[in-house]
């Protein structure tokens, strides 16, 4: 599967800073410090509808990561997954009455299209569930062997009490992670399982439903969280640097994920981060495909938003809190992208060294994109009131802003 065009990322004049960033795992910020290629892993769409704005911002948040490693000279192995076959997007196509796997192009190719205008950088390995089969079902059946998992009315599931570390991620109680569970994809309640916790492996072929062939596990299709283990095990290897998404996949997909790896290496821990961005909310409620209040990234730019102005409206938000989404959070984007372009079109303006200096500050400061945009906005006042001398100010500004924040002027 590709993934989309990457956008130019203009080189700055001397170098970022090494990334102290919030971990899941451990509750509080820790500074990463990779090798010479850093290694990202970030949970992609379910491919059963457009991409809306609370997608936006997780991938967001994301491509700063990626932009704060790339300011300190390293290279970035990024890789991400599409959920090209899952309960939602079957469901979907029965609905309407389309095939799934034209239905899941479809949305993926709209995704592509959205994160290309929103200029994201794209994962070196971008690889669907479906095309990761082969590579899947040889880990199900280690887990057989290593007696981490079992067999239940033909399905295959895993043991949560085969990793002695299980829980580490998320920190929740039993009860609020059996209710988690429920909620987010799990059968906690079925009959005959050993722990109501344990997730899916292998799910056994349904009629109506495609399948594959899983050799001793026998037809059928995997379970979501074996998926990701499989595609970050093969292009990352264990012990890579970040494993991120939203807040609503620490539990159980992170944590779940976390004990596959760990059971199939022996090793600890999958990822030496978990990061994860907040929720976006409409009306009052979190935007979700299951609840319908959603704000596509496509219909903005359909009715003419500069996709510049959509990204500074989620930039305007610091990645790991909840908020939501208004026609104000966006008017005042679009006010600040006009701001900002003024201040760069002149032929001069403020020296710029204290400004560049403060947006990398403050990305690697846990991502902290609205102390950038502060700085920058100061910048832009001076140069309204006062102007400058510097004739190189407003092109480093533009740059920076665009290498740093990833937004065009």
């Amino acid at each position: 599967m590709h993934a989309w065009p990457a956008s130019e990322v203009p080189a700055l004049p001397g170098q970022g800073r090494d990334l102290r960033i919030h971990d899941t795992a451990t509750g509080g910020p820790i500074t990463l410090d990779p090798g010479p290629v850093a290694r990202l892993y970030v949970c992609g769409i379910t491919p059963y509808d457009a991409t809306h704005i609370g997608h936006a911002a997780t991938y967001n948040a994301f491509d700063l990561v990626q932009r704060v490693w790339l300011d300190t000279k390293r290279q970035v192995h990024y890789v991400q997954n599409v959920t090209d076959v899952d309960d939602p997007l079957l469901e979907r196509a029965e609905r309407d009455g389309v095939d799934w796997a034209a239905l899941a192009e479809q949305e993926t190719q709209l995704f592509r299209e959205d994160m290309t205008a929103l200029r994201m950088l794209p994962p070196r390995r971008y690889v669907g569930a479906v095309e990761a089969i082969p590579g899947i079902v040889p880990l199900v059946e280690r887990l057989c062997d290593l007696g981490a998992a079992y067999e239940l009315e033909g399905d295959t599931y895993f043991s949560v009490e085969a990793d002695p570390h299980f829980g580490q991620v998320s920190h929740l109680e039993s009860a609020a992670m059996r209710l988690l569970s429920a909620e987010r994809g799990g059968d906690p309640d079925r009959p005959g399982k050993k722990n109501p916790l344990d997730p899916m492996l292998w799910s056994a072929a349904r009629e109506g439903e495609p399948s594959w062939d899983g050799g001793s596990l026998g037809r059928g299709r995997p379970g979501w969280h074996i998926e990701c283990v499989a595609i970050a095990l093969d292009h990352l290897g264990m012990g890579f640097d970040v494993q991120g998404g939203g807040s609503d996949l620490v539990f159980p997909h992170h944590e779940m994920g976390a004990s596959h790896a760990q059971v199939l290496t022996g090793e600890f821990p999958m990822a030496k981060a978990y990061v994860h961005a907040g929720m976006v909310a409409l009306h009052g409620e979190k935007m979700s495909k299951s609840k319908g209040n959603l704000v596509f990234v496509s219909r903005l730019r359909q009715d003419g938003v500069d996709p510049a102005s959509i990204r500074l409206a989620l930039l305007s938000h610091h990645y790991r809190a909840d908020w939501e989404w208004t026609d104000q959070v966006l008017q005042d984007a679009v006010t600040r992208l006009g701001h900002w372009r003024a201040a760069v079109s002149r032929p001069d303006g403020p020296s710029v060294e204290v400004l560049v200096d403060e947006i990398r500050e403050a990305l690697a400061n846990d991502l902290d994109a609205p102390a950038a945009l502060t700085a920058v906005d100061r910048w832009a006042v001076t140069q309204e009131r006062q102007g400058g001398t510097d004739a190189g100010a407003p092109g480093i500004v533009s740059r920076a802003v665009d290498a740093l924040l990833g937004v065009a002027l």
